[in-house]
């Protein structure tokens, strides 16, 4: 015969713990920060993580039966747009030029201007 002692004791089901946690304003919050990783690996087409992390404390001041302090935290890695690049040349001295030093410039005159126009 089994008795209530004998028997396994059943396990809390995470997904229940997960949606209660907070009356539900956790599970939420980590819906939308899901949501924006999958549009964000969508639009840059790299890989992204969302981390989930349960931070249980020990009851306060050692008391056996005691309440523990469970929190949820998460962590967001989506990726990002590739920022622009803008070419360089590096002058004599090593600082960024726009201007490649080996070059030659060419000086630029304004072209002079008229209204009278030749009847063709």
């Amino acid at each position: 015969m089994t008795t209530q002692q004998d028997a396994p004791a059943e396990r809390a089901d995470i997904a229940v713990f997960l949606a209660s946690h907070l009356k539900g304003r956790t599970v939420e919050e980590l819906s939308t920060e899901f949501h924006d990783l999958l549009e964000a690996v969508r639009a840059h087409g790299k890989k992204g993580q969302l981390v989930v992390t349960f931070v249980v404390e020990p009851p306060a001041n050692g008391v056996e039966y005691a309440p523990l302090p469970i929190g949820i935290e998460s962590t967001v890695k989506a990726p990002k747009a590739t920022p622009p690049k803008d070419l360089y040349f590096l002058d004599g001295e090593g600082n960024p030029s726009k201007d490649d030093p080996r070059q030659l410039s060419i000086e630029f005159r304004t072209a002079p201007t008229t209204t009278d126009y030749k009847k063709a």
